[in-house]
């Protein structure tokens, strides 16, 4: 993140004020069955597009910020706000029409009620023309557009076809937080960030398995055009689907849920934020997820930092060196695990030469539950299920390599001919095996199924395998030295 370059971003979209009033409830109210709040502070800050903008500008960005508010005393502080962010306001329109307040009332901690002050009316068509006039002139300063659209009238149809257009011309790639039923509207753009939800309403298709879901990618893809759909999942973590047919399944890494408030806006500043500085979008998406988990332990909309994120980063390098456990300790981990209600999912290998079926499978177990345990076979019992020649890689190194990779939560090291023991002693909720063994064929099935478990067996993405993976490197070697004599 600190080696970034720096980026301008333009930010479209429909900006307004969160106010935040905090007290206490101890008593009732004679007049109505509710509590009454002593109030004892208030609190405002930008939400919305402005809150997007907030982020860009806390992630070092150049931001000019586009929108529309009312002649109110809410939109006097919402800009005085934004200029103090040291955004460019000059595209923010006056408009006769209440600026969007939430108002969100706090009582020991946690939201009690929040009022909305709105109107949703697209805007009039001369404001419109000076919002567009502002766009046209600062996207040559920008590297890229976030359009933020909350449904509050400022990303019309119109607006957004004038936008992308316009966008396009000047070689500005567009990214989308959309909202609403009708998707066309951003035809163009190259990323759209809905929700699981939200890719529901626009394509009218149930979303409640993968194969659902990639049918209504495939269905947005050919409504809006776009090159890449990333959609947020929730506690089910991040999915990139790419035009080309490619998808990236990204794991959740929510620590402490407090408030959701602001995580979309936090995705789709961090997705600009990276995707604008030339890194790939696939790095951008994986670095915004880091920084959901982190907004979501945050009251409010509140903004995520570079030195949260590098914190971050140092502390998951740091437990990925706990990972490694016997089974004593992986007892107690489990048995607190299930006292949270948390599933667990167990499975074994050798994995020696790790290649991407490996990370299939592992991908595809850690989202059949909560906490993924993985038991790799110490060297000797590689020896004897695989022959003199193996492993390839110490038993020390394997661990290690499994351990780094996000979907493994622990990493045991077993020394018997099969699992059977860690199975029995751990009693997982799902045993996954590739789908390359039949039920019959899964050590530990039979047990599982008796104490009301269930076994898993993932279908394997291609043929590739560790052994072939060896005998085509013997192979092309021996070609190698046969040529060059």
């Amino acid at each position: 993140m600190s080696s970034l370059k720096k980026v301008s971003v333009l930010v479209v979209g429909d900006v307004m004020l969160d106010e935040y009033l905090y007290g206490t409830i101890d008593r009732i109210s004679p007049e109505a069955p509710v509590g009454v709040l002593s109030w004892t502070s208030r609190e405002a800050c930008l939400g919305g597009a402005a809150n997007v903008a907030r982020n860009l500008a806390q992630l070092g960005c150049e931001v000019f910020l586009a929108g529309v508010v009312g002649q109110d005393q809410p939109a006097q502080e919402l800009l005085q706000l934004a200029k103090q962010s040291g955004m460019r306001t000059e595209g923010v329109v006056v408009e006769d029409r209440p600026t969007t307040l939430k108002t969100r009332v706090i009582g020991h901690g946690q939201q009690v009620l929040r009022i909305d002050k709105e109107t949703r009316s697209e805007l009039n068509e001369r404001s419109a023309a000076r919002l567009l006039d502002f766009v046209k002139k600062a996207l040559p300063l920008v590297d890229g557009v976030v359009l933020s659209d909350y449904a509050k009238g400022v990303l019309g149809p119109a607006v957004c076809k004038s936008v992308l257009d316009m966008a396009s011309a000047a070689g500005r790639s567009v990214v989308v937080d959309p909202k609403g039923d009708d998707f066309t509207k951003y035809r163009g753009a190259f990323l759209l960030t809905p929700n699981k939800a939200e890719l529901g309403r626009a394509t009218q298709l149930p979303v409640r398995n993968e194969d659902e879901i990639r049918a209504a990618i495939a269905s947005l893809f050919a409504r809006t055009e776009c090159v890449a759909i990333l959609v947020t999942r929730g506690d089910e973590g991040m999915s990139l689907y790419r035009k080309s047919g490619t998808e990236t399944h990204i794991q959740t890494e929510a620590r402490n849920l407090f408030d959701v408030t602001g995580a979309g806006d936090t995705v789709i500043s961090m997705i600009a934020r990276v995707f604008f500085a030339d890194q790939e979008l696939e790095t951008a998406a994986r670095l915004a997820n880091v920084a959901a988990g982190i907004k979501v332990g945050k009251l409010g909309a509140a903004p995520v930092s570079i030195d949260e994120i590098s914190a971050w980063i140092r502390q998951r390098e740091h437990a990925g060196k706990q990972k490694l456990v016997e089974l004593s300790q992986a007892k107690q981990l489990v048995s607190k695990a299930r006292s949270q209600g948390r599933k667990i999912v167990f499975t074994n290998g050798c994995f020696d030469l790790l290649h991407s079926g490996h990370v299939h499978l592992l991908q595809k177990a850690k989202a059949l539950g909560h906490i993924l345990i993985v038991a790799i076979n110490d060297d000797d019992s590689v020896r004897q299920l695989k022959g003199n020649g193996r492993p390839l890689i110490s038993v020390h190194d394997r661990a290690r390599i499994i351990a780094a990779l996000e979907s493994v939560d622990y990493v045991m090291v077993f020394s018997d001919s099969t699992p059977l023991r860690l199975i029995e002693e751990l009693k997982p909720d799902v045993l996954v095996k590739g789908g390359n063994y039949s039920l019959a064929e899964v050590i530990g099935g039979k047990e599982v199924d008796k104490y009301g478990g269930r076994v898993a067996l993932i279908p394997t993405i291609d043929t590739q395998s560790s052994s072939k993976i060896i005998k085509e490197i013997v192979a092309r070697y021996q070609f190698t030295n046969e040529s060059s004599t």
